[in-house]
């Protein structure tokens, strides 16, 4: 589904920041060599992500859902001094790959990569986080949601991708689509939370910004 004109989402990506070489070089390992590339931040979101850590200099982020390590990457430019980035992800087979790229930015110190279950993982952390980035099974976003939310410091910000589901929240999720299901309820409840203050930002499959109060 597209949200804007293809000649208007060039141009917007030709008028915003130009994509490191570094995360050009892993966009273009991540087309070739893995699989559901769309899954990645890309270019533009990515330039988002890392615009949106620079306002918010977060000290600790949590990441659930690594894929190949792109958006971390993004939200390590914003970091704070001696910030770190907790990302985790269940496939141990992208892991060399994101390590890979972790190492050649410099950020090994900075960007703790886990492998595992979030859901069995998130209870253990003892991190209070600035910023908490949400891009993972569509099934438990709201378990994440809730999980990550005691955990998240005042005024803090959450951020969940893929919450437009090319566009299938517009309509009753179909029979057995539990995804969309999901986002459809995990939308209205972000709206109807009076703990939190939301903006549901229209790029690429939909970002939710949530900053809590």
């Amino acid at each position: 589904m597209e949200f804007i004109d293809e000649k208007l989402d060039e141009y917007v990506c030709a008028h915003s920041e130009k994509e490191p070489e570094l995360l050009y070089e892993l966009n273009r390992e991540t087309h070739i060599n893995v699989l559901l590339p769309r899954m990645l931040s890309g270019h533009f979101q990515g330039r988002v992500l890392s615009m949106i850590s620079h306002m918010i200099k977060p000290k600790c982020v949590l990441e659930i859902g690594t894929y190949t390590g792109y958006s971390a990457l993004c939200f390590a430019e914003g970091l704070a001094e001696g910030g770190k980035i907790i990302t985790i992800d269940k496939n141990e087979e992208l892991e060399d790959l994101v390590q890979n790229f972790v190492e050649k930015a410099g950020l090994s110190d900075s960007i703790s990569c886990v492998i595992g279950d979030a859901m069995e993982i998130i209870p253990t952390l003892e991190e209070e986080f600035d910023m908490v980035f949400i891009d993972a099974d569509k099934y438990n976003y709201i378990n994440y949601y809730n999980m990550v939310f005691g955990k998240l410091k005042k005024g803090g910000f959450i951020l969940i991708d893929n919450v437009l589901w090319s566009g299938k929240v517009l309509e009753p999720a179909k029979q057995n689509d539990k995804d969309t299901e999901v986002l459809i309820e995990f939308n209205d409840l972000i709206h109807n939370d009076e703990r939190v203050q939301e903006v549901l930002l229209p790029i690429r499959d939909g970002l939710m910004l949530v900053r809590k109060k």
